[in-house]
């Protein structure tokens, strides 16, 4: 078993796939998994953390550069 030399994927919000800022889409891209899957997520985790996922949320809206 042989392993190739691989550059790791940026961790970007998406520019195509985008509702509001793109996290999820850059998400789901960088998973590859399906944004709308991971915006229902998103969302069970705001209620279900009273709000600190949509502080993470904005947090990852300014840290993470645009595709």
């Amino acid at each position: 078993m042989t392993f190739e030399n691989h550059t790791p994927r940026p961790f970007t919000r998406s520019a195509e796939n985008k509702k509001i800022a793109g996290v999820c889409g850059g998400f789901a891209e960088y998973f590859n998994l399906d944004a709308n899957l991971v915006r229902i997520l998103t969302v069970i985790a705001t209620v279900c953390t009273g709000g600190t996922a949509a502080l993470v949320y904005l947090a990852a809206w300014m840290l993470m550069p645009l595709d």
